[in-house]
C-alpha cells in the first residue's frame, strides 16, 4: 500500500474502526485508507453497508453490481474479495468469467441480463438508452434503479480508492483480469501472440 500502516489511531479513528470491525469482522483493505479521513470513512462505510446488505436489489444483483464496477475500474482487490460471493449468490459463473475477460456476458435469467445491460451502459457509455431504461424500470422499479446507481457509484469509488492507494492485492489469489498486472494495464498474452 502507498500509505504507511496506521499505528496510532485517534479516538475518532478508533471508534469508527471498532464499529467497522463489529459489522464486518475486521478493519482491513480500503478502510485502512478511509480511516485517514474519519468522517468520510464513517459515511462511506454506512453507504457501503447499505449497498452490500440492505438495498432494494436482491443479493446476486448487489454482488453483480460490485463485480461490474470492480471490472470497470480494474479493481482486483474488490473483485477477488467478492467473486466467490457473487457466484454463491447466484451470478452465473460463465458470465463472471466473461466479465473478468472484458467479453460481453450473457445470462439465462432475463432480470440479470437487463441489469447487466443497464449497469454496463452506465459504467461504460455513461448514458442509458430509453429502451434499456424502460426495461430496467419495469423490472426493478424506481427504488431499484436509484439503488443500482448508488451501488455502482459506491463500488466505483471503492475501485478508485483501491487502485490509487494500491491497497494490497491478496497474495494468495491469481490476478483476475488478463489485461491488468499489479496496478497497471498490460497487453494480454493472447493479444500479443495474435499481433
Amino acid at each position: 500500500m502507498r500509505l504507511p500502516a496506521l499505528t496510532d489511531l485517534t479516538e475518532r479513528q478508533a471508534e469508527i474502526s471498532a464499529r467497522i470491525t463489529s459489522r464486518r469482522g475486521g478493519t482491513r483493505g480500503p478502510f485502512l485508507v478511509w480511516l485517514r479521513s474519519p468522517e468520510l470513512c464513517e459515511r462511506v462505510e454506512a453507504l457501503g453497508a447499505y449497498c452490500r446488505f440492505e438495498s432494494a436489489l436482491p443479493e446476486r444483483l448487489r454482488e453483480l453490481s460490485l463485480l461490474l464496477a470492480a471490472r470497470a475500474w480494474d479493481a482486483q482487490y474488490s473483485w477477488n474479495a467478492h467473486v466467490a460471493r457473487a457466484i454463491a449468490a447466484g451470478v452465473e459463473e460463465q458470465a463472471v468469467l466473461d466479465i473478468a475477460a472484458n467479453r460481453p456476458a450473457t445470462f439465462a435469467n432475463r432480470e440479470d441480463q437487463v441489469f447487466y445491460a443497464f449497469a454496463t451502459r452506465v459504467l461504460r457509455d455513461h448514458f442509458v438508452d430509453d429502451e434499456t431504461f424502460r426495461e430496467a424500470l419495469d423490472l426493478f422499479g424506481e427504488q431499484g434503479l436509484v439503488d443500482t446507481i448508488g451501488c455502482l457509484g459506491n463500488f466505483s469509488m471503492l475501485g478508485m480508492l483501491l487502485n490509487t492507494f494500491q491497497v494490497d492485492l491478496q497474495p494468495d489469489r491469481e490476478p483476475p483480469f488478463p489485461d491488468v498486472r499489479g496496478y497497471q494495464k498490460v497487453v494480454p498474452d493472447s493479444e500479443r501472440e495474435a499481433g
